[in-house]
């Protein structure tokens, strides 16, 4: 019988050594994973006293009773302060709390944020071919109105000395772009110079021959030959009179039977002093009513109802040569113009309005006058090109033996394309 005890008993004892030897495992434990975060646990109770069950007795062996302990007590050693206490709360699933890092935030703001800076405005110039009058609402109305600030444009408006001179001033490059007509284009790109079309302002013909009402006589058809003839450039005279005089007088060489002279911008006062007695314009809606302010009635022939076909009556011109480095630019200016038209159209009178406001010039019975004729007449699609329109009157050039041979289209005109950036 003492061989069974002697198993029981040592299976007790090794018992107890673990207990006792547990707080020591978890502390080395503990010690081990100090520098990583502790995972919540709930709370270890240890029960100090230790239970043999019965179980470990076979059932063949039994004790006497002075061999038999069956309860064994051991002390409790995670009272207090021990090797784990610290990473054992009375709470479970409750982190240990730790340092925060203290944060210099100031509490006032002692200066204002840095403005936003805009980016800075493409500048591009464009030279009239005239004064100021209602035949540029597009370009003036874009410019009051911010849409050629709101696509990043500064567009200056530049009035020349002469007539003459846009052009040239374009095809030297001291100038962004130019207004000029689209006979004036088929000659100078005829005699090489470098220019094209981008956009149209006018999109109908406002030409005429304008005569002394005096001259007629009351005959259907005025008497022309030798009358003293103006011009103020090179296509008007070349181009609308002579296709104008071949069709009254029915011959080719009809500025051989007219006397000519150059005004340049002297015509109302060529035509008031009766130095002149017809005169060929571009502005055919202005002069008729500005000289019957004067007391000069007049009579007008209109240049697609005597002899020339339809054109283009106002035009945006750049250089070719020079265009590729103002494209983007070029592009967005078209793409004002289009908006422009399309508010005057719908807003005629308060179009008006802001014209006679933002130019004091305008202010005038004349102006006002041809507003009614010009506004319909202002081309809603400025970059379209209407190719059988520039092809049809570079041949009639062509025929007439103004140009010595046919400029390709290309040359000619160009559509941008009206999409905004």
């Amino acid at each position: 019988m003492a061989k069974p005890y002697r198993s029981c008993m040592a299976r007790a004892l090794a018992g107890t050594i673990a207990i006792l030897t547990l707080p020591f495992s978890l502390q080395l434990g503990a010690e081990t994973d100090r520098e990583s975060a502790p995972l919540p646990a709930p709370p270890l109770q240890l029960d100090p006293i230790v239970k043999v069950p019965s179980l470990m007795l076979r059932d063949t062996e039994t004790l006497s009773p002075s061999e038999a302990t069956p309860i064994i007590e051991v002390p409790s050693v995670i009272e207090g302060s021990g090797g784990v206490d610290h990473r054992l709360t009375n709470e479970p699933n409750v982190e240990p709390r730790r340092a925060e890092p203290v944060l210099d935030v100031p509490s006032v703001v002692s200066e204002p944020a840095e403005p936003i800076v805009p980016p800075p405005l493409t500048r591009l110039t464009v030279t009239l071919e005239w004064y100021l009058n209602p035949q540029h609402a597009s370009l003036l109305v874009a410019r009051e109105k911010g849409m050629f600030s709101r696509r990043g444009l500064d567009v200056a408006l530049a009035v020349p000395a002469d007539p003459s001179v846009p052009a040239k001033l374009l095809a030297a490059g001291r100038t962004d772009l130019a207004l000029g007509r689209q006979p004036q284009l088929h000659l100078l790109a005829d005699k090489g110079l470098p220019l094209i079309r981008v956009a149209t302002l006018v999109a109908a013909p406002v030409s005429g021959l304008v005569l002394n009402a005096s001259l007629d006589n009351e005959s259907p058809e005025p008497p022309i030959e030798g009358l003293r003839i103006g011009f103020t450039d090179v296509d008007g005279r070349d181009v609308l009179l002579a296709g104008m005089l071949k069709k009254q007088l029915g011959v080719a060489n009809g500025l051989e039977l007219v006397g000519l002279e150059e005004v340049g911008y002297s015509t109302l006062d060529a035509m008031r002093e009766q130095r002149i007695d017809g005169m060929v314009v571009n502005h055919r809606y202005l002069l008729p009513r500005q000289l019957a302010d004067e007391g000069v009635m007049t009579r007008m022939l209109l240049s697609e109802a005597n002899g020339l076909p339809a054109h283009d009556g106002l035009i945006l011109m750049a250089n070719r040569d020079r265009l590729n480095g103002k494209r983007d630019a070029v592009r967005r200016l078209v793409s004002a113009l289009e908006e422009a038209a399309l508010w005057i159209v719908n807003h005629p009178q308060e179009a008006w309005k802001l014209l006679e406001r933002v130019e004091p010039a305008l202010a005038d019975q004349a102006s006002q006058d041809a507003w009614a004729d010009i506004f319909p007449r202002l081309a809603l699609q400025p970059a379209a090109v209407d190719h059988g329109r520039y092809l049809r009157f570079e041949q009639y050039l062509f025929d007439a033996g103004v140009v010595e041979a046919v400029t390709p289209l290309e040359q000619l005109a160009i559509d941008l394309g009206t999409a905004a950036p």
